[in-house]
């Protein structure tokens, strides 16, 4: 076993860079030394250093520098005592692994290792246990091993829990991700045989469409030609006619003239000709029709995490709504969202010559109050409603629109019409707008809303608002109304193919009245 001499000697027979003892040991300029490969390896990282980095030639233990690169001469002194180290470091190792198979042995000592010191956690020897260890706490191999090995039984439990723990996680992301997959792959098939129908229907409207605007032009063209032979006929047998008569004109013979004058036939008259007519408005409105029920597949029969909220069929009660899975799109802020509106804002006003005889405009034709006692004084023929009804002067036909009203109470109706919307009582309704496939309609009731079209009604289940802002796209057939409170919420939208321009159209009950609000 080496002394404490030796030991302390080969402390300084050790490379501070690679801590072990020195092969082909070199010594700086400062005194110190190092192994000539170490040494070599540290500068040559120093010239290798970025832009901007400290770069030179420096001792590693005193951090002296150097201008250049010193000369590298092997200390031979130094490393003749290296392998003398190294020769009794070989001798001692062979002796101690001659001692080692009759037990472990005590590094500083020598002796065996017999207990175990807990405080300073380690195995000692019986010299150990009076000189570092008599106040310690010292227990035999056999006691400490037992409460280690119950430690680390107790740590393989935990660790076997887990793993067990992680597997069922992962296990769980597994069906996650199946379920994932699963669900994309449904909604993408639902897409595809969607878009597929879609296509598939557009094609052979468009080949019935294009064919019926031939059959159609080619009979309007036919009759056209028919006419147009009948007036070169006509022009013929009136050309026939100038010749004859100018010739009978010039006779100087007067007898000749009276003799032939009856033989000349009358010209006659052309029977009026019907014009012909090329019905644009007969074949676009079943396009329109069908191109209406096209827009709604794709709203139809979809997962509820990406299709519209459907709202409750009249007569049945409130639908809780859900909240979506998957939100695709996120609502913008309520105050963007009425900017947003604001910017195609546009001023109303009633057009008198249609309002009910009991309803009264005001305020410059802003206002419009339902007042039964004061009949308006007003002829009672031409355009005005029989039903408590009002249209705007202004209709749109192109472009984005919105405006916004203050309604006194429920029990109103606000929408959009074509100017074709019958004046007269519809049998078993007190309005009609939304009772036909040309008017769009929001009834305000005391508990909900109704949204009216071709007679058919959904309830929708929302806050009902005294301010009310209805918005309308006429190129993508966007019919909206909002709730205007503390937020802009959207109550209900209508999706159409728009053909005629739309006029702002209101019902109201008695007693009620509607401003339509107006910005400078």
């Amino acid at each position: 076993m080496a002394s404490a001499v030796s030991q302390k000697l080969e402390e300084k027979l050790v490379c501070s860079i690679c801590l072990e003892l020195f092969r082909v040991p070199v010594t700086l300029p400062c005194g110190h030394n190092f192994c000539k490969r170490c040494i070599s390896d540290h500068w040559h990282k120093q010239e290798q250093a970025p832009d901007g980095a400290e770069k030179g030639y420096t001792c590693p233990e005193c951090r002296r520098g150097f201008e250049r690169c010193p000369d590298l001469e092997k200390n031979v002194t130094l490393c003749n005592v290296v392998e003398l180290a190294r020769d009794g470091e070989a001798r001692v190792s062979g002796t101690e692994k001659c001692e080692v198979a009759h037990g472990e042995l005590c590094p500083q000592h020598g002796r065996p290792l017999e207990l175990y010191c807990e405080d300073e956690r380690r195995c000692i020897c019986c010299i150990c246990t009076v000189r570092q260890c008599q106040r310690h706490r010292r227990v035999l191999f056999e006691e400490e091993r037992s409460k280690k090995q119950a430690l680390l039984k107790e740590s393989l439990d935990k660790a076997q829990e887990e793993s067990e723990r992680i597997e069922r996680a992962m296990q769980e992301l597994e069906e996650q991700t199946r379920s994932i997959k699963d669900s994309s792959e449904r909604l993408k098939s639902v897409i595809l045989s969607k878009f597929a129908l879609l296509r598939e229907a557009l094609e052979d409207c468009q080949w019935r469409t294009v064919a019926r605007i031939e059959q159609e032009q080619a009979a309007a063209l036919g009759r056209v030609g028919e006419d147009w032979s009948l007036l070169k006929d006509r022009l013929d047998i009136l050309g026939q006619h100038r010749e004859r008569a100018q010739c009978l004109l010039a006779c100087p013979n007067h007898r000749t003239f009276l003799q032939e004058f009856p033989l000349l036939p009358s010209p006659g008259s052309l029977e009026a000709q019907l014009p012909v007519e090329f019905d644009v408005a007969s074949m676009v409105k079943p396009i329109t029709e069908i191109l209406t029920d096209l827009s709604r597949l794709l709203l139809e029969d979809l997962p509820g995490s990406v299709a519209h909220k459907a709202s409750d069929p009249v007569g049945q009660g409130p639908m809780q709504p859900e909240e979506p899975a998957v939100k695709v799109v996120a609502p913008l802020p309520e105050c963007q969202l009425r900017a947003e509106l604001l910017k195609d804002h546009r001023n109303l006003t009633f057009d008198p010559e249609t309002a009910n005889k009991y309803l009264e405009l005001s305020k410059g034709n802003r206002k419009a109050k339902h007042s039964p006692g004061a009949v308006c004084r007003q002829q009672e023929q031409g355009p005005r409603f029989e039903p408590w009804q009002v249209l705007c002067t202004q209709g749109y036909g192109h472009g984005h629109h919105y405006w916004e009203v203050k309604i006194s109470s429920h029990s109103v109706i606000l929408g959009v019409t074509y100017r074709s919307l019958p004046r007269e009582w519809q049998q078993g309704h007190k309005f009609n707008i939304g009772l036909d496939g040309g008017s769009w309609g929001l009834q305000v009731r005391e508990d909900c809303y109704l949204a009216w079209h071709k007679g058919q009604a959904e309830k929708i289940r929302e806050r009902l608002y005294k301010n009310l802002g209805v918005s309308l796209d006429y190129g993508k057939g966007l019919l909206s109304f909002y709730g205007l409170g503390e937020r802009t919420q959207l109550i209900h939208s209508f999706h159409n193919v728009f053909t005629e321009p739309l006029y702002p159209v209101f019902w109201l009950c008695e007693g009620r009245a509607v401003t339509l609000c107006r910005r400078d």
